[in-house]
C-alpha cells in the first residue's frame, strides 16, 4: 500500500456543505449548496496486483454537519483483508475535521490502525490567507511543528467546491494543491479529471433523484516526489449536491469499489 493512501484518499470525499461561488454565464444550473448528510458505503475488492491482497471487504461511514460557523466532517473506514499468505488483517481509519465556511481555517484529527498497532496519528490546525491561499499547518501530534503551505492551497471543502464549479463551467481538468490533515509533509498536489455533467434520473434516495451528476477522478501527488505515479487515486460519481457514489479507491496494491448503502439528509442547524 502506498504511503498515506489509506488515510488520504478520503479527502476527495469531504464534500461538506459550503456555498459555491457564482457560476459563469451559460454554465449548467446547479443547486448552489452541497448537502449535509449521513452516508454509509459498502466496500468490495475490485482488483489486486500480484503482491496485493487475496480478498478484501469493508465499510465506510461518512457524516457532514453544519456547525453554523463551519462544517464538521467525520469518516470511519474499516477494511478487512486477506493477504497472499492467507493472513487476515483489519485496517481502521478515523478522520475528523472542522473547517470554517470561508475556507481559511481547519482543525484536523486522523488515526490509522493495522491490527492492534497505531500506524498513523496526526492532529493540528491549518490557516490560510484569504487572498492568496498560502499559509501554514501547525501539527500537535505526533510532535509540535509548523509546515508552510504554498500559494493556492485549498482546504477540503473549498477543494470540493472548486471541482464542482469547474465541472459546471465545462472544464475537464483541474490542478490544485490541497491540505487536508492526512499528511505530515503538508500540502499535496491534486490533478482532477472531470468527464462532464449528465442528466438526472430516478435514484434510490429521493434527495438524489433528478439531480445531474458527474464522474470525477482525483490523483494525489507528494509535492516532493519525482515519480509521475500518484500516491493514491479515487474515482467517484458526484451528484449536483456533492453527495458521492460509485467509488473506485486505488490504494496501490489493490482497488476497492464503494457503493452507497445508507443515506440520510442531515437536519438543518439552528444558527
Amino acid at each position: 500500500m502506498r504511503r498515506s493512501a489509506f488515510l488520504g484518499f478520503t479527502s476527495a470525499l469531504l464534500a461538506t456543505a459550503v456555498l459555491l461561488p457564482p457560476r459563469p454565464a451559460g454554465a449548467a444550473p446547479f443547486s448552489g449548496m452541497i448537502l449535509a448528510h449521513h452516508a454509509v458505503y459498502t466496500l468490495s475488492l475490485k482488483s489486486s496486483n500480484a503482491q496485493g491482497v487475496l480478498a478484501a471487504k469493508g465499510s465506510m461511514s461518512y457524516d457532514i454537519i453544519d456547525g453554523c460557523t463551519g462544517w464538521t466532517t467525520s469518516q470511519h473506514l474499516v477494511i478487512n483483508m486477506t493477504d497472499r499468505d492467507g493472513r487476515d488483517v483489519t485496517m481502521v481509519s478515523d478522520y475528523a475535521t472542522f473547517e470554517t465556511k470561508d475556507g481559511t481555517h481547519l482543525n484536523f484529527h486522523t488515526r490509522q490502525t493495522t491490527g492492534t498497532e497505531t500506524t498513523a496519528a496526526l492532529d493540528g490546525t491549518a490557516m490560510l490567507d484569504r487572498s492568496g491561499g498560502h499559509g501554514y499547518a501547525d501539527f500537535t501530534s505526533p510532535d509540535h511543528r509548523r509546515v508552510s503551505l504554498p500559494p493556492g492551497t485549498m482546504l477540503p471543502n473549498a477543494h470540493t467546491a472548486a471541482i464542482l464549479q469547474a465541472g459546471h463551467a465545462g472544464k475537464h481538468f483541474l490542478a490544485l494543491p490541497l491540505f487536508d490533515g492526512t499528511s505530515a509533509d503538508g500540502a499535496q498536489d491534486t490533478f482532477v479529471t472531470i468527464e462532464g455533467w449528465r442528466a438526472g434520473h430516478t435514484e434510490r434516495w429521493s434527495a438524489l433523484s433528478g439531480l445531474p451528476s458527474d464522474r470525477v477522478h482525483v490523483a494525489f501527488f507528494d509535492r516532493n516526489q519525482t515519480s509521475e505515479e500518484p500516491d493514491y487515486e479515487i474515482g467517484m460519481r458526484y451528484f449536483d449536491n456533492g453527495v458521492s457514489d460509485d467509488l473506485a479507491m486505488n490504494f496501490g496494491d489493490f482497488v476497492m469499489d464503494g457503493k452507497l448503502a445508507q443515506f440520510e439528509v442531515a437536519r438543518p442547524p439552528r444558527c
